[in-house]
């Protein structure tokens, strides 16, 4: 049964999702925005053009602090805990999903307590701002030093993640229940409630990634995730749950074997699994899952959100779903999500001392024209850009978070997008034939894999 809109006067809940916030401790405003590193704008100061500015930069820069911290400080102060509250835009959240990647980009220059610093410095910040708004949390990559690595729970001793996922139940022992932190301690993956009707399902996608070679010694369920998936997930099943599940590393940009079992498992519980939300890319996109039987009815899709971070070349954003609340029979589905920017060349501007103007970049609904925000409604979307082209450049623009490229986005990699739009699984893409592509097949799945190595 595919889900439905709420009835008339049916309470809603807004979601507050934050990722990759790639906080750089030293960011320091009229430093050197270009430079030979893979990280910008630290340093000491110069003078002229080319420098970092206050609230962040248009180059391969990260975030200060105080930009992270203006960005919680003009969200709304009234929290809802039932998902019931109201989604006019004005009122608070009923929770916030937060998926990850808190430390910068100098990765070769980090340390163990380098990490735990960003950890518990942003989830204190967080915590401040936020009040008693529950924050559901996911691990990213950048979490480990060095990057990318975290050993299977089988690993011990100084080589094991434990000195991560113990300071994360520490930090994060007022978000979740015991039972929720047990499972984060081992593996950095766990279950929740949100409300009643409602369960989160935390996935550590590090144990999927192409870049984490620890996997190489075993990546088609390193950590018996996706085993633990199937039981909460069956558990909710019979119980009468709906699931949202979070993680960092969209599905299709994971290690085949595993991305081809997680798209099983979401064929599976296709009426179980209410929404999935990710992170990662730092982009404004989305992956389409369809019924393995014919490839052509959508069944889910992973709404991937853009970053908080400016790296590279964007605005800092973050985004706000506005979900089916608490009510008996709700699909707890997405209704609409809007997207909300920092327009950096204007805050720059402004008079030293002036609070940045956060500003709503678009809502989803509105933008695309769709009636709902179900799978089939973004399974309509793609096919509409691929004749429509003026659609497709708004979502280029919303794609980059209002700062798009210099060069325009023309047949290849038009072609390759729209293929990642409705690819829900690694190295699978045959869903891009229906579309016509307009130039060889061959070439879009050339085009196809260096984006998903990107």
């Amino acid at each position: 049964r595919p889900p439905t809109p709420p009835p008339p006067g049916a309470p809603t809940a807004r979601i507050l999702f934050l990722t990759d916030l790639h906080w750089d401790r030293q960011y320091v405003p009229g430093s050197a925005a270009a430079c030979p590193d893979p990280l910008c704008c630290r340093g000491t100061l110069r003078e002229g053009p080319g420098v970092a500015g206050f609230w962040g930069t248009y180059s391969k820069c990260d975030l200060p602090l105080h930009t992270i911290d203006s960005l919680l400080a003009q969200l709304p102060n009234t929290t809802s805990h039932t998902g019931n509250s109201s989604s006019n835009g004005t009122g608070g959240f009923a929770a916030a999903y937060w998926t990850g990647d808190i430390p910068a980009h100098n990765v070769w220059q980090q340390s163990r307590g380098d990490q735990l610093r960003a950890l518990r410095t942003v989830t204190a910040l967080l915590r401040a701002r936020l009040g008693g708004l529950r924050v559901f949390p996911a691990v990213g990559n950048h979490e480990a030093t060095p990057v990318n690595a975290f050993p299977p729970p089988y690993v011990r001793g100084n080589r094991s993640a434990a000195w991560l996922y113990d300071a994360m139940a520490e930090a994060w022992q007022d978000w979740l229940p015991p039972a929720a932190l047990r499972t984060l301690r081992v593996g950095g993956f766990y279950t929740a409630q949100v409300w009643p009707g409602l369960r989160l399902v935390s996935l550590n996608m590090n144990f999927c990634s192409q870049a984490n070679f620890w996997l190489l010694i075993n990546a088609t369920d390193p950590a018996g995730q996706l085993q633990w998936l199937m039981g909460v997930l069956a558990d909710a099943e019979r119980d009468g749950e709906k699931v949202h599940i979070i993680g960092h590393i969209p599905p299709a940009h994971c290690l085949r074997s595993w991305s081809w079992n997680y798209y099983r498992i979401v064929n599976r519980f296709e009426g179980t699994i209410a929404a999935q939300f990710f992170g990662h890319t730092h982009l404004d996109e989305f992956e389409l899952f369809y019924d393995e039987e014919t490839l052509s009815r959508p069944v889910s899709i992973a709404f991937i959100a853009p970053s908080v971070t400016t790296y590279i070349n964007l605005n800092p954003g973050y985004r706000v779903y506005e979900v089916a609340g608490s009510y008996p029979g709700s699909s707890h589905a997405v209704l609409d999500h809007e997207t909300f920017i920092l327009n950096l060349t204007e805050a720059n501007a402004a008079p030293p001392g002036t609070p940045p103007r956060w500003q709503r970049l678009y809502s989803a609904r509105q933008a695309y024209g769709l009636p709902t925000a179900f799978p089939a409604d973004w399974d309509r979307l793609v096919r509409r850009m691929q004749d429509e082209e003026q659609l497709f450049q708004l979502f280029w623009f919303h794609l980059h978070k209002g700062h798009p490229p210099r060069e325009p986005c023309g047949g290849p990699c038009k072609a390759a997008l729209l293929c990642a739009l409705r690819s829900g699984r690694a190295s699978d893409p045959a869903l891009c034939r229906p579309l016509r592509p307009a130039l060889p097949f061959p070439r879009v799945q050339e085009l196809w894999h260096q984006r998903r190595l990107c």
